[in-house]
């Protein structure tokens, strides 16, 4: 499966919040592999998604399209069903299994326009990693394509999905 690759990805993923805390409560979050603010310098993907944000969320701040796998067309989420979230959170990059092979530190990307769904039995489509560290990467359970979201372990009712990752329809 394309997804058991993904552990390849923990030690960079942990390799972002390292570095020695000032503070009890610092090193509280820097322990916590659910941390989304990166220490390192981490290109901030392009902030516009495809369509204007108004198009894609209404007045009460939920999704007015259904939200698609850009890969195979698989519906991830109904409109109305997903809240609109800003959150910085590392996602890695969207390679294949063979990309990953030679060795090389997989990249990633720091994304902070977010669907935010509070309960996973909402999703219609959705596949889940299995655990890297604290986290399960979200993908398509379709074309298994991603990752194209990101939930933490601790925060059970927290599931995002990049809204650079889907399409809209």
């Amino acid at each position: 499966m394309v997804w058991s690759t993904l552990m390849a990805y923990l030690p960079r993923f942990y390799s972002i919040f390292k570095g020695s805390p000032k503070t009890s409560s610092e090193k509280a979050r820097r322990d916590s592999a659910c941390a989304v603010v990166a220490e390192e310098a981490v290109e901030v993907a392009a902030m516009e998604p495809a369509e204007p944000l108004n198009e894609l969320v209404s007045a009460e701040g939920r999704n007015r399209k259904a939200v698609l796998c850009q890969r195979c067309g698989s519906r991830v989420l109904q409109p109305g069903t997903a809240l609109f979230s800003r959150r910085q959170l590392f996602l890695p990059s969207m390679r294949k299994k063979p990309a990953l092979a030679d060795g090389s530190n997989p990249d990633g990307e720091l994304l902070q326009e977010h669907w935010l769904v509070d309960d996973m039995f909402i999703f219609e489509n959705v596949g889940f990693t299995k655990d890297v560290g604290n986290i399960k990467f979200l993908v398509c359970a379709d074309c298994e394509i991603g990752p194209i979201g990101w939930h933490c372990l601790d925060d059970k009712n927290s599931f995002y999905v990049a809204l650079e990752r889907v399409s809209h329809e």
